[in-house]
């Protein structure tokens, strides 16, 4: 096993006997397999489209191979299994696809590269073995042609990992771009060939940053559409009396058929983790019985389920290993699986209702607590004015974005202890679970504008960028001119994705935290610190005083 995609990695280089997320090494070379398998598709697919074809199924099951992949979505090797399986009859599909495409055209047909002719093996233990092959293939290679290269291949995949999860969202909301699907499989042809020098790389990943904007905007469009544009909106963070089912994931559409189908039943729904910015969307929140949010970021989860009294139910990436204290009421559906976890395929989810009902639910109403959410692009730029001016005359000196994934190691409090020394007379801006280490705190307001504004999502990064974008041409300069200052943690691959993005759209001085990934190499950083001026975080009171000044503790 080898595996340093995500940020708690093992002693921050790498998992090689057990994965710190709870992936074994099974499991971890049979995502690796579906990701090979994935390669030889697309490179049929790829050239499939270049001559004017597409299959819809083929490129859904790309993208949700990929997002299969990335960090707390899937430890099922059974399914895996399936899915490798499966992948044999999708490059059937697609070779099929590009031979007849190639004959319509009149054009000959590419010979094949080794990866897109493997076939995958009839056992579990066959499988890893043939992963074994492979790894020994890229353990000559980094020999061969050093870590450089291999580790710009490794950050382009895993911005793809990322990117693919946004994907797959807006699909499932009936928002597609086949062009989208196209670079996908153009990316992943591209990363089954061997002869790429570094600029290459470097600039494909910055296309992979480019691209997932336009992915990041479907979704926007996608969760708008359905559900409305997120509004202000205070949400109680503490229970209800009655029945209850806790929500946690990122899939607003699982929540909304839950919301649906508990019409009327008596059980209260509360959202978790990524869930939170679920209660600012109008055709959400008008369900009386979304009554609050629950608990914290992800890693917090096994102590704060085991003391929730309902059942629990998973919409994508976040599962950690279930406690046999709530093993037997806590549901997955989608692409999130756990081994003897019920995975709810059909969308029917009579089973986590049931469970709700047999559980004791909360036993009395708790002492009343909100905290505000619902400040996403429409919101914040329906203002704009009011904050244009307070910027002008003084009132708010500058802005901070704290944002990204929150995790369990050492170090986050960082993010904490920043966000409660920043002056008063500076905004917030958070998203994604970055936010739990500080958004029950009072930050107060400047003239009425609330100094934390909670835009979502993580990837509701588009609203974070469409309010700088705004704020900038406002001011006649560029985002990196305004006093905008971006700290962001980050843990898994969607935060890969939405970091290239930024570098796409050339945005500089950025401090990245708890500690740097382990497959951006020494070479690779210093490119990135000379393009971008990149750089880790140190402590609050030293990046506060780099950013403001002497004086950044004027006004706390």
């Amino acid at each position: 096993m080898f595996c340093y995609q995500c940020e708690q990695r093992a002693r921050e280089k790498a998992c090689t006997s057990f994965g710190v997320c709870g992936k074994d090494p099974e499991t971890a070379a049979l995502q690796d397999l579906l990701i090979h398998a994935c390669k030889g598709i697309s490179w049929y697919a790829h050239r499939a489209y270049n001559l004017g074809k597409r299959d819809r199924d083929i490129d859904v099951f790309v993208v949700e191979s990929l997002f299969t992949t990335v960090t707390n979505v899937n430890f099922d090797s059974n399914r895996l299994r399936g899915l490798i399986e499966k992948s044999t009859e999708i490059r059937k599909k697609a070779r099929a696809l590009y031979e007849s495409s190639a004959a319509a055209s009149g054009k000959a047909t590419e010979q094949a590269p080794d990866v897109v002719e493997w076939s995958p093996a009839a056992s579990i233990a066959e499988l890893v073995a043939q992963r074994d092959q492979i790894n020994e293939r890229k353990v000559a290679r980094l020999k061969e042609i050093g870590d450089d290269i291999v580790a710009l291949e490794d950050l382009i995949l895993f911005g793809l990992k990322g990117m693919a999860a946004y994907i797959d969202h807006a699909q499932i909301l009936g928002v597609e771009d086949e062009n989208v699907y196209a670079f996908v499989h153009e990316i992943l042809s591209f990363l089954s060939e061997e002869n790429h020098d570094i600029e290459e790389l470097f600039q494909t990943a910055l296309r992979v940053g480019e691209v997932n904007i336009r992915v990041m905007e479907l979704l926007d469009q996608a969760n708008t559409s359905a559900y409305g544009h997120p509004q202000p909106t205070k949400v109680k963070v503490t229970p209800v009396k009655g029945n209850a089912i806790l929500v946690s994931g990122h899939d607003l559409k699982d929540l909304k058929m839950l919301l649906e189908q508990t019409e009327g039943t008596g059980i209260n729904i509360y959202t978790h983790g990524e869930m939170l910015p679920a209660h600012g969307y109008p055709e959400l929140k008008k369900h009386s019985h979304l009554v609050g949010n629950y608990g914290g970021a992800w890693q917090d989860q096994q102590r704060e389920f085991s003391e929730f009294p309902g059942a629990i139910l998973m919409t994508t990436n976040c599962i950690q290993k279930p406690r046999e204290t709530y093993k037997g009421r806590i549901f997955t559906t989608g692409l999130v699986a756990w081994p003897g976890v019920t995975n709810i395929a059909d969308k029917d989810f009579t089973p986590v209702i049931q469970a709700a009902l047999e559980a004791p639910g909360f036993e009395e109403d708790g002492e009343e607590r909100y905290i505000t959410v619902g400040f996403a692009r429409n919101a914040v730029l329906g203002v704009e004015d009011e904050v244009i001016n307070a910027v002008k005359s003084g009132a708010i000196r500058h802005f901070f974005l704290i944002g990204g994934c929150d995790g369990a190691k050492s170090g986050r409090n960082y993010y904490t202890e920043l966000a409660e020394k920043i002056p008063q007379d500076c905004v917030i801006l958070t998203l994604a679970c970055g936010k739990y280490r500080f958004n029950k705190l009072d930050f107060g307001d400047i003239d009425g504008i609330p100094r934390l504004l909670d835009v979502g999502q993580c990837n509701d990064a588009y609203s974070a960028v469409k309010i700088a974008l705004a704020l900038a041409e406002a001011f006649e300069t560029d985002v990196n001119n305004l006093p905008l200052s971006i700290i962001l943690s980050w843990y898994e691959q969607k935060a890969v994705a939405i970091l290239l993005s930024l570098f796409y759209l050339g945005i500089k001085n950025m401090r990245i935290g708890p500690t740097l990934p382990s497959f951006i190499t020494p070479s690779i950083y210093n490119v990135l610190k000379e393009k971008f001026n990149v750089m880790p975080i140190t402590t609050a009171d030293e990046d506060l005083k780099a950013i403001l000044g002497d004086n950044a503790a004027e006004t706390a």
